[in-house]
């Protein structure tokens, strides 16, 4: 019976490394994707402070939403990496996209406003 046991406890052991190396893999992504998100964030602050149209409403949303955006996803990342199990990353994912895509429709749409109010600003037409 002991020679039965030995087969049972081998298997756990692996599957306690396999985890725990899941475990450092995913925290390392983790790590990787908030020095992403930092990078880009810094990047995003460099480049509109050099944007052409700088100052102007248009600029402040878009920069505006850059941040929000950018926090959004540092956001995400702190939830899953609370996550306890699978499901709960199902979960946390699920809510994210869906709120990104409501926020993204919106953002869409006051961009969209405002370039419009930019373009029509810039580009008169001609008097007769």
């Amino acid at each position: 019976m002991a020679k039965d046991a030995e087969p049972l406890e081998t298997l756990n052991a692996n599957a306690e490394q396999a985890v725990k190396q899941a475990e450092r893999v995913v925290e390392k992504t983790i790590d990787q994707t908030r020095g992403a998100l930092d990078n880009y964030f810094s990047f995003m602050q460099n480049a509109f402070s050099f944007y052409p149209v700088g100052g102007t409403e248009l600029a402040e949303k878009m920069s505006g939403y850059t941040a929000q955006n950018i926090s959004a996803a540092r956001d995400f990342v702190h939830k899953l990496s609370q996550a306890k199990d699978f499901q709960d990353i199902i979960r946390i994912q699920t809510e994210f996209m869906q709120t990104q895509f409501g926020v993204f429709t919106e953002q869409t749409k006051s961009l969209t406003e405002a370039f419009t109010k930019a373009a029509t600003t810039t580009v008169k037409p001609p008097k007769n």
